[in-house]
Formats: structure tokens, C-alpha cells, sequence
């Protein structure tokens, strides 16, 4: 059940409240407006659990059925709202502290409502150009009535629902709307909108306080404090291990699993729930799991964000997931502390693997980032696609390994799985898990709710035991029936095309950019193998001042087996290769490539 802060109520008629958070000032306008103004320094005295001071009660007048709004409680978000008639509303959300950006995550109670009333709601302000709103996410809803009589929680809502450019840009910004109409289930009922399903700080602790209390999970789990934020609330450490047996705890492995350092993506908190359900459950790969490996769990990087109702900041209105390399403790305490955890593990014991979980908001399906390297080492080799590739079989309904991607940006080395594999951890990865759901086998086109969220994290516990089962000769066996594959249907991976340009571990533009002639220069007439190798020479203008991960060498090598398999000549591949550039539509690539082979027939 959603969070509310006690003895606080919305306005009756819509009038002037205050906000704890954002500033703001009030406006007479035609249409009604219900603004929240802030104390510009509440952002720290407030940003605790409870912290909320006490507010004056309206009382609402009868007859009026105008909506209230309210959104000062744990990981709200909403900033104004605009009556424009009976039944329409326009939604303001309020931006990341101390930014002017960021404005993706919303969580708001209503009450006052009437059932069975077309209703409209728009939110004017999203900054991002493409939304998974477009390819079918609807809006999460929960009625407190649903819930108390038929013990229905978060549901899914909306008809007619559209995502658009508006007119209400400002300067170089541009501004999107989101607008869907939908009925309230019940009269005067109390009911709770999110962007996805809400994961507070509260909910941590109850969870944390269960296990500590529990007289079977106490004894391998330890939960400490890592360090106190910057609004110092307690940022936990948990170290999951049996008893070891005869000091033999030292040759356990390491496994470093860390998450929520985005507020917003709070699909990364279910995601965690289930991992930590599955490794402190008492079944036999449970106890394997412990047996065999010690488990360091960061479950939220940024309490501090997610009390406020941040989607993406700190309170410095800083992404956290660029500070790794940064010493500036009094700045970012958690991940200062979370990487200087991971240094002194490191010289403990060996550490298999780390991942950071994270929420898509472009994207569908279930996925993960790795990080590659130029030249392969030589034996032990731990190849950074296996873990995923493993991972995609336990859960091939969800995961997606095409959508996987292994190279390095230079704009990328301030995050965690960068640092992380600089450091030495080979398995370092970032797993992302789509806002919306998945487009595979018979999950396509359905939403993700918590329970899938939570099978998530326990297939990763399964891919792990079954990494751990083979050894290295099959790991190499797993990956060159993967690349196999990949030559046959043409996989972005084997191209090394970058498929996650606009999420959360990568740009919000394309960095792939497909070279072409300059006007008025006459072609000079080159051989097929000087072609080909052009190719390799324009895809290399993309790595430019960053760090690939392949040589050209390399390159070469992966185009020239993708030449072979699709059997075309150099110049189409490179056709090909612009074509996926400018539409970055796999489709479209394979309908070019089908139409290439058919003509090759036709000439023969």
C-alpha cells in the first residue's frame, strides 16, 4: 500500500499550499491552478523519512467535485496541476532538485473522485523526445477501496493514450506532453498514479527489519551501515554468506550487487527484492549459492533522491552513476563508500562479478551493458558474454542478449561498471530492465509487474549457479555458438553496433555516424578490397577520441565474416551498414539484406 505522510490533506478548493520541495508562486489565471511553492532550503531538513512538518487542514465544500491533489509523501512527485474543465486536468511535474531537468518519474495521490467519469489527465512537461508511452506503457493506478474490499493493488490504466510535442518549450528546450483518460473505480475514493511501481526508502527498511528479526536469516546475513547521506539517512550493506566451515571462508568468491542509485527506476528495487529472496531462501540452490559465494548488497545507492521524489539526482543534483572516479566524500558518501567497500573486497578475495541494476525508460525487454576488451588476454580469459548469454537462457521470455552491448565510451568511464572492470572485475556489468515489458516469445506486448520483476532477480541467481557449473572450455563453447548465430540473423552485437544510445548507460543521441561523400568531389574508383575496408575506415570515425574495444584488426574480421555469411559484395555490405545507421531499425536491415540475396539469385 502506498506510503502517506500522517495528518496531511489536499486543498478542498484549489488554493494556495505549500510544497516541501520545489518553489514556485501563485498565478491568477481563468482556469483554476493549484500550485506548491517551497522554502528553498527544505530540501535537506525535509528529505528524511517523517520529515514532513505539520500543515493546516482545509475542509472541502460540498458540491464541489473539483479533484485534489496531493503529493507531499515519500517519493511523490508533482509539482502543479491546472483544472482546465470538469473532468480535464494538466499535471506540472517537478524537475530533480536543483536541476531543471529530469522529469520523468511521477507518483501523486487523488481523492475526491466520481466513478465512471471520462477523465482526462495531461502531464506537460517530460524533456525526453521518444518514451516507451508510444510503443503501449499505460499508467499505473491504485485505489485504496479496490484494495481494502478485494484486495486489488497497482493495476494498470489508461485509454487514448498519447505522447506528443507541445508548444511549451522554452528557449532551446523542447517539451513533451503525456495525456490518457481513464475512470475512477469508485466514489470518493482515494487513488495513487505512478510512472511504475513504487519502491520508498520505508519500504527498504521494513524489509531490512524483517530479515534482522528473522532467527534463520539473521545468522547469514548481516546488515551494516555503509555510510549516512548527505539528508543522513543510513545507506545499508548487506553481507549475505554461511558460516564458513574449518577457515575455508577465504576462498569464497565474491558476488557485488548494487542498486537504485537512479530514484526513479524503482523497477530496480523489485528486481533486488527477488534476488535477496532467492539467496536468503532455504531451498537447495539458495544454500549453494551461500555455500559457495559471499554476497555484498548495496540495495539503495540513493535514499536521499528516492525520499524526495528524484528521478535521476542526488541531493547535489548529481547522477551518481558518473562519481565513481570522483574522492569528494562529503559530496557523494554512498558511492565513495560502495567503491571503497569493493577495493577492500578485492583484497580479501577474489570478486566474480558485480552489477548495478537499473530501469529503462526507451527500451523493452531485460538486458545488460558489459565492458570488453581490446585485445584478449591471454589464459584465464573470463569472456564478458557469457554471464548474459546464461542469463538469456533462464529467462528467454525477458532477456534479451541482442540488446546487449560490451563497448566502453569515453562518456562512460565515471560509471560503476566502467570503474568496476578498470579495477579489476572482469564480470562487470549493468543490468537494465525495461519500464515497460517485454517483446519476446509469449510475453510480447505485455506489461512487467512485480512479480516478474521479482523472477528477475532470481533467474540471475540461477544464471549464476550455471556459470559457476561449466568451466572455461564451455564458457568459449557457449560464445562461438552465440557468434554463429549472430552471423546468421544479422545481430547488432556481432556488428558491435550500439543498440542502447538513449537509455540510461548511454547518450541521449546516436554516436554512430555514418560518413558520407562530400558533394562535388569525384569518386576515385577503388577495388572491392579497398571498399571493404573503407567500411571498417567510416565505422572507426565513431571511436574517435574514445576507448573501443576492439581493434581494427578486429573489425575487419567481424565485417568480413558478416560479408561471407550474407553473401554480398563489400559495397553492399556497406549499403547495409548506412541503412542501419540512419533508421536504426533492425528490420529494416534484414529487409535490404533479403532483397540483396534475392537479387544475387536472380543474377546467377
Amino acid at each position: 500500500m502506498p506510503l502517506r505522510s500522517a495528518g496531511v490533506t489536499g486543498t478542498a478548493t484549489l488554493t494556495l499550499q505549500q510544497d516541501l520541495w520545489a518553489p514556485g508562486f501563485w498565478q491568477k489565471r481563468r482556469m483554476f491552478c493549484l500550485c506548491f511553492a517551497a522554502n528553498k532550503n527544505s530540501c535537506f531538513m525535509y528529505s528524511q523519512v517523517r520529515g514532513l512538518c505539520p500543515l493546516k487542514q482545509i475542509l472541502h465544500q460540498k458540491r464541489d467535485n473539483t479533484l485534489i491533489f496531493e503529493a507531499r509523501f515519500e517519493s511523490g512527485n508533482l509539482q502543479k496541476v491546472v483544472k482546465v474543465n470538469e473532468f480535464e486536468y494538466q499535471l506540472t511535474l517537478r524537475t530533480d532538485l536543483y536541476t531543471s531537468r529530469h522529469t520523468q518519474w511521477y507518483y501523486f495521490q487523488v481523492s475526491n473522485t466520481q466513478a465512471g467519469m471520462p477523465y482526462r489527465f495531461t502531464i506537460v512537461n517530460f524533456t525526453k523526445r521518444n518514451s516507451l508511452y508510444k510503443c503501449g506503457l499505460r499508467p499505473l493506478l491504485y485505489s485504496e477501496a479496490d484494495a481494502k474490499k478485494h484486495k486489488v493493488g497497482w493495476r494498470r490504466t489508461g485509454n487514448e493514450i498519447k505522447y506528443y510535442k507541445n508548444n511549451a518549450g522554452q528557449g532551446r528546450r523542447q517539451y513533451f506532453s503525456l495525456t490518457w483518460t481513464f475512470q475512477f473505480p469508485h466514489d470518493r475514493d482515494t487513488c495513487y498514479f505512478a510512472h511504475c511501481y513504487p519502491y520508498t526508502y520505508s519500504n527498504l527498511q521494513e524489509y531490512l527489519v524483517a530479515i534482522s528479526k528473522d532467527p534463520v536469516k539473521s545468522k547469514f546475513c548481516k546488515i551494516h551501515i555503509l555510510c549516512h547521506s548527505l539528508a543522513g539517512n543510513i545507506v545499508y550493506v548487506l553481507t549475505i554468506t554461511n558460516p564458513p566451515k574449518s577457515g575455508k571462508g577465504t576462498e569464497r568468491k565474491a558476488v557485488i550487487v548494487t542498486a537504485r542509485v537512479h530514484p526513479g527506476e524503482t523497477n530496480s528495487s523489485w528486481i533486488m527484492k527477488g534476488l535477496l529472496d532467492y539467496i536468503l531462501g532455504d531451498s537447495g540452490k539458495a544454500q549453494l549459492l551461500r555455500d559457495n559465494f559471499v554476497f555484498k548488497v548495496v540495495p539503495m545507492l540513493n535514499p536521499d533522491g528516492v525520499i524526495v521524489g528524484n528521478h535521476r539526482c542526488s541531493l547535489t543534483g548529481q547522477d551518481l552513476n558518473r562519481k565513481y572516479r570522483s574522492n569528494m566524500k562529503k559530496c557523494y558518501p554512498s558511492i565513495c563508500y560502495t567503491r571503497n567497500m569493493i577495493e577492500r573486497v578485492m583484497g580479501e578475495r577474489d570478486v566474480l562479478l558485480y552489477c548495478d541494476i537499473h530501469g529503462h525508460n526507451r527500451k523493452q525487454n531485460v538486458f545488460m551493458y558489459g565492458c570488453e576488451r581490446k585485445q584478449r588476454a591471454k589464459a584465464p580469459y573470463v569472456h564478458p558474454h557469457v554471464f548474459p548469454l546464461l542469463l538469456s537462457k533462464s529467462c528467454p521470455d525477458k532477456f534479451s542478449f541482442p540488446d546487449c552491448c560490451f563497448r566502453v565510451r569515453k562518456s562512460k568511464e565515471g560509471t560503476g561498471r566502467v570503474v568496476m572492470w578498470k579495477m579489476g572485475i572482469n564480470n562487470s556489468y549493468t543490468l537494465e530492465a525495461s519500464i515497460c515489458g517485454s517483446k519476446l516469445g509469449c510475453r510480447q506486448s505485455t506489461h512487467f509487474d512485480m512479480k516478474d520483476l521479482e523472477s528477475i532477480g532470481q533467474h540471475f541467481c540461477d544464471a549464476l549457479l550455471n556459470y559457476c557449473i561449466h568451466n572455461n572450455e564451455e564458457h568459449e563453447k557457449l560464445v562461438k555458438q552465440q557468434a554463429r548465430v549472430n552471423s546468421k540473423v544479422l545481430n547488432p552485437d556481432v556488428l558491435d553496433w550500439d543498440s542502447s544510445s538513449q537509455t540510461s548507460d548511454s547518450p541521449d543521441s546516436c554516436d554512430l555516424v555514418a560518413v558520407q561523400p562530400k558533394l562535388g568531389i569525384k569518386k576515385k574508383t577503388k577495388t572491392s578490397e579497398e571498399h571493404f575496408h573503407s567500411i571498417a575506415k567510416d565505422r572507426s570515425h565513431e571511436s574517435k577520441n574514445t576507448q573501443g574495444i576492439e581493434t581494427q584488426h578486429k573489425v575487419f574480421q567481424v565485417l568480413d565474416r558478416v560479408r561471407k555469411a550474407l553473401r554480398v559484395s563489400p559495397m553492399m555490405l556497406k549499403v547495409i551498414m548506412k541503412s542501419h545507421l540512419c533508421h536504426r531499425k533492425q528490420e529494416k536491415v534484414m529487409i535490404i539484406v533479403q532483397r540483396a540475396i534475392q537479387k544475387r539469385k536472380k543474377g546467377k
